[in-house]
């Protein structure tokens, strides 16, 4: 039988083997491509949370319901507001349900109470009256606890009459100059005198003072320190 030489024998064997090793390196190398790209891939995706997906969104927590009552706020500072003719007076006396009760201030200035019968309240603070309440009570009760709480704000207005369009009474909420207390009142009638116009004005002591105002000066921007602030229990009169 015919044999073939031991040395080409050899190099079909090395040629085989490295043909072998080629297909090897060339196969993983695409292998190992093939996973970095899947890696990047990975990367370059976020990882969405529960709250980025929008299937668990924070929701506000409802504020837990609550039977406390509302408490009440006095209108006025106790202290500091000046009680007049008209307002509203709510008098509390504790544990005596017969004694409260919800007054007005008449024009002379007085209230009514049971027990106490007739009480000056004008020119008082809710403080001072519910002292002078206290005072008078305590002649027949032990102790008595008074509180005065102005409900009704009726002396904070002024009048205006004479040749105006809508004479009358206006409450006094916010500060307001002559000049705006005549527009208010929907403005001068053709046959006001417009530089005779004034306001009369009491003071503490009861005296009454007369302020004149010159409507056509003050339009003109002439004297203007005459178009004052309009005060509490103020008429305002237009011949």
């Amino acid at each position: 039988m015919y044999q073939q030489p031991q040395g080409r024998t050899m190099h079909k064997f090395l040629f085989v083997f490295i043909v072998l090793l080629g297909f090897w390196a060339v196969t993983a190398a695409a292998q190992d491509a093939s996973s970095q790209g899947s890696d990047s891939s990975n990367a370059a995706k976020p990882v969405l949370s529960n709250s980025d997906s929008g299937k668990d969104e924070a929701k506000a927590t409802p504020l837990p319901a609550t039977d406390t009552p509302a408490t009440r706020v006095s209108k006025v500072a106790p202290e500091g507001y000046v009680i007049g003719v008209g307002d509203g007076l709510d008098i509390n006396v504790w544990k005596e349900p017969e004694l409260s009760k919800t007054v007005a201030v008449r024009p002379d200035g007085i209230i009514t109470l049971p027990l106490i019968g007739e009480i000056k309240a004008l020119g008082l603070t809710p403080n001072q009256l519910q002292d002078q309440l206290a005072a008078a009570l305590s002649k027949v009760l032990s102790e008595p606890q008074v509180t005065v709480i102005v409900v009704g704000i009726n002396s904070l207005s002024y009048n205006i009459m004479g040749n105006v369009a809508k004479p009358g009474y206006y409450p006094l909420t916010h500060p307001i100059t002559v000049l705006d207390a005549i527009s208010l009142s929907g403005g001068l009638r053709d046959f006001a005198k417009l530089k005779k116009i004034y306001i009369l004005r009491t003071d503490a002591n009861g005296k009454q003072q007369k302020i004149y105002f010159n409507y056509k000066q003050v339009i003109k921007g002439i004297n203007m320190a005459q178009n004052i602030q309009v005060e509490p229990r103020d008429m305002l009169v237009i011949p």
